[in-house]
C-alpha cells in the first residue's frame, strides 16, 4: 500500500485489529528532512528498517516526512492502533508528558546548569514565524536589579560572611587564657582551631546544596539560629570537652554563610561585573582577619576570654536582623531574575512597609525549582572530579593552607620571640588582616580589568560586536579560564617569596620585618583565594554555592591538616626551615597553573558536552517513564544526518 506524498507531516497507521501481537511498542527516530517524503517500514523483531512494503497485518509500518515520532499503544480492547495514539512531533523538546514538556523536565533536572540563564528549544519549521517574532524580541537582563541595589546586597551578604573568619581570629589572642582557666596545654586548646576548621569545611558542602534548592534567605537565618546558640553555649563552656563541641557547632553556623554570599553574587550579576562584587565581598569579609585578633585581644586583655562569645552573639543577631529586614530572596528557581513577585518569607521584612519594586511577574519563575534530595546534597562532591576544578581548588587549598599555618603560629612565635602580651598580640595579627582585605580588594578591580581585556580580543578575534552580550560564553567557547589566570603569576611569586624568608626574618628580633612580610603573604594568599572563586563560580554559575562549598571543603580540609602539624613541625626544625619548605611546595605545585591555563577551556567543553548529553538521555528515558510507555523495539536508521547519529545512537543504547 503506498500513499501519495503529503504536503505535510504525516503517519501512515493500522487500521483496527492490524497492529502487530507485541505489548506497547514506541519508536522514536530523528529523520532528515528532504524534499519528497521517505517511506521507512519497521518490521517486527528486528533492528533494521524493512525495505519490504507487504501488506502483511504482522507489519507495523510508521511513514514520516521528518520529526520525532510517538506511536502510544490503544488501550481499547482490540489492542489495535488507532489515530488518536500517534502524535508527531517535528522536534523532540515539543513532546509533552503528562508532568509537562520534554524541555521543561529536562530543565528541572539540570542540578548543573552550565548556562546562568535558562535554554529554550530549538524552534521548527512550524512555528517559524514565531521564531521570527521571538529572534526580534530582545534579550532579557539577567537581572533587573540596578548595580547600586546589588551592591546593597552585596554589603549585606559580606557582613554576614565576615563571621567566619572573624570568629576563627578572634579566638587567637585567648589561647593562652584559656588554656590557663580550662588547665589544659596550649597544644590541645590548638586542637579546638584545627576541628573549627574541619567543620568549616564540611558544613557548607551541606547548608549549600540547600540554599541552591530552597532558598537563599532560609538557609542565611538557619545558619545564624545555630551560632547565636553555639556562642551562648562557648560561653558558658568550663571544661574542654564543651568548648571543643561548641567550637565546633560555632563552625558550623558561621562557615556557611560564604558559600550562601557567593551564591548572592552568582544569582544577581554576569561574568563581566562579578569580578568587582567578589572583591567587595572578599574585602568585606576579610577584615575578619585583620579587627578580629584586636578585638579579641582588647577583650582578653580587659573582660575575659568568655566575654569574646557574648560580642560574637550581639553582632550575630544584628546581622540577623539586617537580613530579615533588608535581603530579598535571590535564588532564581524562585525570583527568577528579580521581576517575580516574592510571596512569604522569601520577603523581606522592608516588603512588609512598602511595595516590592519591579515586579512584572505575578507567577513563579520559569526556572524550574530543585527538589531537597539526598543526591543534591552529596552531588556537589563530583565537582572534585572535574579535572579543571580540581586542579584549580587543590592549588588553592595549598596557598590556603601555608597562610593558616602563619597565622595560627602568630600567637605562639611572636610571645616567645618578641614577650608580647595579649593586646599586643592582637594588634601584631593587623598586616595579616589589612593584607586580605587589601587583596581581596584589589583583586577585584584586576579581575574586572582582566575580564574586560580578554573580552575585547575574543570580539576581535571571532568579530563580535559588542553590543552581543557574552555572559553565556563563561560555560561555552569564551576563555574564561585566561580572564582569571592571566596575571596570577606575579601574585604567586610574590606569596612564595614572602613565605620562604618569613620563618627566618624572626631571628632577626626585629618585629616589623616578619609583620611587612606577613602583609604580602596575606595580600597575595587572598588574591589567589578571590581569584579561585571567581572562576568556580565561572565553572558552575547555577549552582555556585554548591561550588563554593567544594572549594571551601578542600581548603579547609588541607588547612586543617597543616594547622594541626604546623607547630609540631616548628619545634622539631625551626621556624626558618619550616616556612622555607612550605614556600617550596607552593612552587613545584605551581606549575598546575600553567595547566589549567592550556587545558582549562578544553576540559570544561568535555565536560559541557559530556553533560548535555547525560541531561538528554536522561530526559528522554523520563518522559517514557512518564508516559507509561515500554520500548521493546529499538530501530537504527542509516540514513541519518551527520550531525544526528550520535546523539541518536546514544539514546538507543542507553533507552
Amino acid at each position: 500500500m503506498s500513499n501519495p506524498t503529503p504536503t505535510r507531516p504525516e503517519m501512515a497507521y493500522h487500521p483496527q485489529g492490524s497492529a502487530p501481537e507485541y505489548p506497547q511498542q514506541q519508536a522514536y527516530e530523528k529523520l532528515e528532512e528532504r524534499p519528497t517524503r521517505p517511506k521507512i517500514s519497521f518490521a517486527p523483531n528486528t533492528r533494521q528498517p524493512s525495505s519490504t512494503s507487504t501488506t502483511n497485518n504482522r507489519d507495523s509500518r510508521l511513514s514520516l516526512d521528518g520529526g520525532w515520532v510517538l506511536a502510544r499503544r490503544s488501550r481499547i480492547p482490540s489492542k489495535a492502533w488507532n489515530r488518536q495514539s500517534i502524535q508527531i512531533f517535528a522536534d523532540f523538546h515539543d513532546f509533552d508528558s503528562p508532568r509537562g514538556s520534554r524541555s521543561q523536565r529536562a530543565a528541572e533536572r539540570d542540578d548543573d546548569d552550565d548556562d546562568p540563564m535558562p535554554s529554550g528549544h530549538t524552534r521548527n519549521s512550524s512555528i517559524s514565524s514565531i521564531a521570527s517574532l521571538d529572534k526580534d524580541l530582545p534579550e532579557p537582563p539577567y537581572h533587573i536589579f540596578t548595580l547600586a541595589k546589588k551592591k546593597q546586597l552585596v554589603y549585606i551578604v559580606s557582613l554576614a560572611g565576615l563571621f567566619s573568619p572573624l570568629s576563627s581570629n578572634i579566638y587567637f589572642p585567648a589561647l593562652n587564657q584559656i588554656s590557663a582557666d580550662l588547665k589544659v596545654s596550649v597544644s590541645l586548646v590548638s586542637l579546638t582551631i584545627t576541628v573549627y576548621m574541619i567543620v568549616q569545611g564540611i558544613a557548607p558542602s551541606f547548608w549549600g546544596p540547600f540554599s541552591d534548592t530552597i532558598g537563599r534567605r532560609p538557609v542565611f537565618v538557619g545558619t545564624f539560629l545555630v551560632y547565636l546558640a553555639a556562642n551562648v553555649g562557648l560561653a558558658f563552656s568550663n571544661n574542654f570537652v564543651a568548648l571543643m563541641v561548641f567550637r565546633g557547632i560555632q563552625a558550623a553556623g558561621s562557615a556557611a554563610t560564604i558559600s550562601i554570599g557567593a551564591g548572592v553574587i552568582g544569582d544577581i550579576t554576569t561574568a563581566r561585573e562579578r569580578g568587582g562584587l567578589i572583591g567587595i565581598f572578599g574585602g568585606i569579609r576579610m577584615m575578619g582577619q585583620s579587627v578580629g585578633p584586636v578585638f579579641g585581644g582588647i577583650i582578653t586583655q580587659y573582660l575575659g576570654f568568655r566575654a569574646i562569645f557574648w560580642f560574637l552573639f550581639g553582632l550575630g543577631a544584628l546581622t540577623l536582623g539586617l537580613i530579615v529586614l533588608l535581603l530579598p530572596e535571590t535564588l532564581r528557581s524562585i525570583a527568577g531574575n528579580g521581576t517575580v513577585r516574592l510571596t512569604g518569607f522569601q520577603r523581606p521584612l522592608l516588603y512588609s512597609f512598602q511595595e516590592q519594586p519591579e515586579v512584572l511577574k505575578e507567577s513563579e519563575s520559569d526556572t524550574p525549582k530543585r527538589k531537597v534530595t539526598w543526591s543534591s546534597l552529596v552531588s556537589p562532591m563530583r565537582f572534585l572530579f572535574e579535572k579543571d576544578v580540581f586542579v584549580s581548588l587543590f592549588f588553592g587549598s595549598i596557598v590556603y593552607t601555608v597562610w593558616s599555618m602563619v597565622t595560627s603560629t602568630t600567637t605562639d612565635l611572636f610571645e616567645t620571640r618578641f614577650h608580647l602580651n595579649n593586646l599586643m598580640v592582637g594588634l601584631a595579627f593587623l598586616p595579616n588582616g589589612a593584607g586580605c582585605v587589601a587583596g581581596s580588594y584589589l583583586t577585584g578591580y584586576l579581575m574586572d580589568y582582566d575580564y574586560r581585556t580578554v573580552e575585547a580580543q575574543y570580539r576581535k578575534e571571532h568579530g563580535i560586536p559588542d553590543d552581543v552580550k557574552l555572559d553565556k560564553k563563561s560555560a561555552d567557547g569564551f576563555p574564561i579560564e585566561k580572564s582569571r589566570l592571566r596575571n596570577i603569576w606575579w601574585i604567586v611569586l610574590i606569596f612564595i617569596i614572602a613565605t620562604a624568608v618569613y620563618g627566618f626574618s624572626l631571628n632577626l628580633n626585629i618585629l616589623a620585618i616578619p609583620l611587612i612580610l606577613q602583609f604580602f603573604i596575606a595580600y597575595s594568599a587572598t588574591a589567589v583565594f578571590s581569584l579561585n572563586s571567581a572562576l568556580v563560580i565561572d565553572l558552575y554559575p547555577g549552582a555556585s554555592a554548591s561550588a563554593t562549598a567544594v572549594n571551601n571543603l578542600m581548603r579547609c580540609s588541607v588547612g586543617a591538616a597543616g594547622v594541626a602539624i604546623a607547630q609540631p613541625i616548628i619545634n622539631a626544625i625551626g621556624a626558618g626551615f619550616t616556612f622555607f619548605m612550605l614556600a617550596l611546595i607552593t612552587g613545584v605545585l605551581s606549575p598546575l597553573l600553567v595547566v589549567e591555563w592550556y587545558f582549562g577551556e578544553q576540559w570544561r567543553m568535555e565536560r559541557v558536552a559530556r553533560l548535555k548529553r547525560q541531561k538528554e538521555i536522561k530526559a528522554a528515558r523520563d518522559a517514557l517513564e512518564e508516559t507509561s510507555v515500554t520500548v521493546l523495539e529499538k530501530v537504527t536508521i542509516d540514513a541519518l544526518p551527520d550531525k544526528y547519529p550520535a546523539d541518536v545512537k546514544g539514546m538507543e543504547n542507553k533507552l
